[in-house]
């Protein structure tokens, strides 16, 4: 998989570039075009006992494996928008904006048609009830080109982590520091 365009888009040079792992330049004419971040989101969906919603991805990248709710942030719209909107979108459950908590980012890589897109992950808590989480399964409506079926899976430990065929590495790490926040939340 390459970041590698065959023409400079601007005068048609074969001599265009990749370089630094985040711009194209072309010697011949000047130009340059920036491969910035792109901001993604995932919402860790959660139960008062540590039961966490995943999805089963129904696409590629890494179809087949577990994630959670998520995706791309649009133009002009903020993270914890973005979470909600994603939500909705992909298994059709609303989200209460004033329940969504900051949890931590991390860096990612999405390969998609050929391009790799490097990624900050931002991710989200939103706690449910116990009576708002023992009807949600039933309750989703999930998007059938996004999700294969959804599930809760408990979530306790690393141990429990590593045991989920999760789909990007940077859930792993967020569920991690989840875990953490969430034990010394107890302690305090």
């Amino acid at each position: 998989m390459s970041n590698d365009f065959a023409l400079c888009p601007e005068c048609g040079s074969k001599k265009i570039q990749f370089v630094q792992n985040k711009k194209w330049t072309c010697p011949d004419c000047g130009f340059d075009l920036y491969c910035n971040v792109a901001a993604a989101v995932g919402l860790i969906i959660c139960s008062p006992g540590n039961d966490v919603l995943f999805e089963t991805r129904a696409k590629e990248p890494r179809k087949g494996f577990l994630a959670l709710p998520g995706g791309f942030c649009n133009p002009d719209e903020s993270a914890e928008s973005a979470a909600k909107r994603e939500c909705f979108e992909e298994i059709g459950f609303n989200v209460d904006g004033a329940r969504i908590k900051y949890v931590a980012s991390f860096p990612n890589t999405y390969p998609y048609k050929n391009f790799v897109y490097k990624t900050c992950d931002l991710f989200f808590e939103a706690r449910l009830s116990q009576e708002e989480a023992d009807g949600l399964l039933q309750s989703l409506a999930a998007d059938a080109k996004e999700v294969s079926g959804v599930e809760m899976r408990k979530v306790q430990s690393q141990a429990d982590i590593d045991a989920l065929p999760l789909a990007f590495d940077s859930a792993k790490k967020a569920l991690k520091v989840w875990i953490d926040q969430n034990a010394a939340a107890k302690i305090g």
